[in-house]
């Protein structure tokens, strides 16, 4: 199944991307080895009884990625910076660009990340009632660079 698409606006000013970089912080480097390279996550909702959904930014800089990986609730990565990369095992590779929301379906195998060449920040909104992550394997080389 192919992930849905919403698109957003792609207008862009100096203005509009100092804006961007200003919205969330940073936030802290992420030490597990569920990620390829540099990423950094701001936690800005934690799931609790009150609301089941998880959201976080994540900035991904150039070549970071996670690995492979499924929500038993489904995810959707709202891409507000950069250029990013988003895979559904046994789908290509597609790219996911500032604006652009990607609806992640429950249970499918997939990876995210920076594109090679340039950061990539995401909003992720984890559902968690039906669990947590499931990592999987590493994204290889020869399946980042495809």
């Amino acid at each position: 199944m192919a992930p849905l698409f919403v698109m957003g606006c792609s207008e862009k000013s100096t203005t509009m991307q100092n804006e961007v970089e200003l919205i969330f912080p940073k936030g802290d480097k992420i030490t597990n080895d569920n990620f390829t390279g540099a990423v950094y996550l701001h936690n800005m909702v934690v799931a609790d009884s009150s609301n089941q959904n998880a959201v976080g930014s994540v900035t991904f800089e150039p070549g970071a990625r996670t690995k492979w990986h499924s929500h038993p609730a489904g995810q959707i990565i709202i891409a507000i910076d950069g250029v990013g990369y988003y895979q559904e095992e046994g789908q290509p590779k597609v790219i996911v660009r500032k604006g652009e929301v990607v609806k992640c379906p429950a249970d499918i195998p997939h990876w995210h990340g920076a594109s090679a060449d340039e950061k990539f920040v995401q909003v992720a909104i984890t559902g968690r009632e039906k669990g947590e992550t499931v990592w999987l394997h590493a994204v290889t080389d020869e399946e980042y660079h495809k």
